[in-house]
């Protein structure tokens, strides 16, 4: 079996020395423990798609997203649609692709799976001709991730610093977006601190909370709340930990095939896989069945 192996060697492993020439050294040994011929080629997260891309009409069995669920949206969106295969080696900090589709976290056996060559076709999203993997949001969250953003890059601070200090910063401002959401031939018109999306239905309740049990239903799953304030937000979340979110009168919760998402705002962050990029409304976003095929 022959891959190209497209590693992010800005990716978030834990376990490992921070050096992009260790982690290609551990991806490097894990295929070849497993028989896998591996072209392992390296990219910062922006030239990753790029990278992609190119590889489309290579002659191997799959390429492999090595690094976090960045480098999975990456590979993803040059390959959802296209026929070629995905495989996943895990070496984010959070894999959340990976965990919900069942792959082991440990390198060595992520790349036996990928040895055996079975395929299985997931589901990808889609919002104004982008690509996720997992789930977009509007709201709260895309403010997070920017504020932590810039204190890792203009403070040095750590990422979980980094997010801790730009969480409370943002609660403290908590803006608020009012947002036409229309579904299913249903219209909810409301001021929110956050409208999420997930690729298929995520687990809202206290054993499973984040979780998705499957990427194959052909489902786009929306949650948003009314709520606009921060004792607001804290009910909600005491709700969650409790696994009484869908009790809540506030909280929305539907799986549709398609969602548009208005507002008066001329630009929007959106977050992508807990990637932020800043979009035009209204955004668009619908389910594309099947169309990526991953080794699992």
């Amino acid at each position: 079996m022959r891959v190209i192996v497209l590693l992010n060697h800005h990716s978030g492993l834990t376990n490992a020395a921070n050096a992009g020439e260790d982690r290609m050294d551990l991806a490097r040994r894990a295929f070849a423990a497993a028989g896998v011929e591996a072209d392992i080629r390296a990219a910062d997260g922006a030239g990753l798609l790029e990278l992609a891309k190119a590889t489309l009409h290579e002659p191997v069995d799959a390429i492999v997203a090595a690094g976090g669920d960045g480098t999975v949206n990456a590979v993803a969106s040059a390959l959802a649609g296209n026929g070629k295969a995905m495989g996943v080696l895990p070496m984010g900090t959070l894999n959340h692709f990976a965990k919900d589709l069942g792959l082991p976290l440990d390198l060595s056996q992520a790349a036996s799976v990928i040895a055996r060559g079975q395929v299985r076709a997931v589901d990808v999203a889609e919002v104004n001709g982008r690509t996720f993997v997992n789930n977009s949001s509007i709201g709260l969250y895309p403010h997070i991730v920017k504020s932590r953003q810039r204190q890792m890059e203009r403070l040095g601070r750590s990422k979980w610093n980094a997010l801790l200090r730009a969480t409370f910063a943002v609660f403290k401002r908590f803006p608020t977006v009012r947002v036409r959401i229309s579904a299913e031939q249903q219209t909810h018109l409301c001021d929110t601190p956050f409208a999420f999306i997930g690729n298929n239905e995520y687990e809202i309740d206290r054993l499973d909370l984040g979780r998705r049990n499957a990427l194959d239903r052909g489902q786009l799953c929306l949650y948003f709340t009314r709520r606009s304030g921060r004792l607001g937000m804290m009910l909600l979340a005491m709700r969650a930990i409790v696994g009484r979110l869908r009790q809540a009168k506030d909280f929305d919760a539907m799986c549709v095939n398609e969602v548009w998402i208005d507002t008066a705002k001329k630009h929007l962050r959106v977050s992508l896989d807990g990637e932020v990029v800043v979009m035009t409304p209204p955004l668009h976003y619908r389910i594309k069945a099947g169309e990526l095929r991953v080794l699992a």
